[in-house]
């Protein structure tokens, strides 16, 4: 796939915050076969599959509409993931997160084994390699945007992670 495709399709997300995801299908011979948009907090399988199916040259999308998200007895409880059309949890103000920039799945340390690269009350400066995300068979090492303290580690080692969602909370004034 190419970078340019990729990097406007997160610019398409980035300038439009009604988006929630956008999913692109590859099929035979690295052809795109579908592009799936959902809106920012609906469930993204509800209602059956919604494609724009072809090539999609200038990466042209539309959302679609799913129903509106559940809340009351089904809300997650504290500490427990949050789920697509969850509404996400009051960051507390003083505290920056660092967001995974791409799906995929989570390793706190280089190796088995190894000891994590960050722990909360780690202090971290920006540029650190805060963890490691595999996506497709290629190691990521993702680094801090910011220097502070770890007060929050919110993913687990090994546990699959979204584009955006939040790994962990740093005190910038610790």
């Amino acid at each position: 796939m190419d970078l340019d495709i990729i990097a406007r399709l997160v610019q398409i997300l980035k300038d439009a915050p009604e988006l929630g995801a956008i999913e692109v299908r590859r099929g035979l011979f690295g052809a795109w076969s579908s592009i799936r948009v959902t809106k920012a907090g609906r469930a993204s399988n509800a209602g059956g599959p919604h494609f724009a199916t072809g090539p999609v040259p200038g990466a042209t999308i539309s959302p679609f509409p799913g129903p509106p998200p559940a809340s009351g007895e089904g809300a997650a409880a504290p500490g427990a993931p949050a789920f697509a059309g969850a509404p996400p949890p009051a960051v507390p103000s003083n505290l920056v997160e660092i967001k995974s920039p791409m799906v995929g799945t989570f390793y706190a340390a280089p190796e088995p084994g190894a000891e994590s690269y960050v722990k909360v009350g780690s202090r971290v400066s920006s540029g650190q390699v805060v963890c490691i995300i595999e996506a497709m068979k290629i190691m990521n090492e993702i680094e801090s945007e910011v220097s502070g303290l770890i007060r929050e580690s919110l993913v687990e080692n090994a546990q699959p992670v979204e584009f955006g969602q939040p790994l962990f909370r740093v005190d910038p004034h610790a």
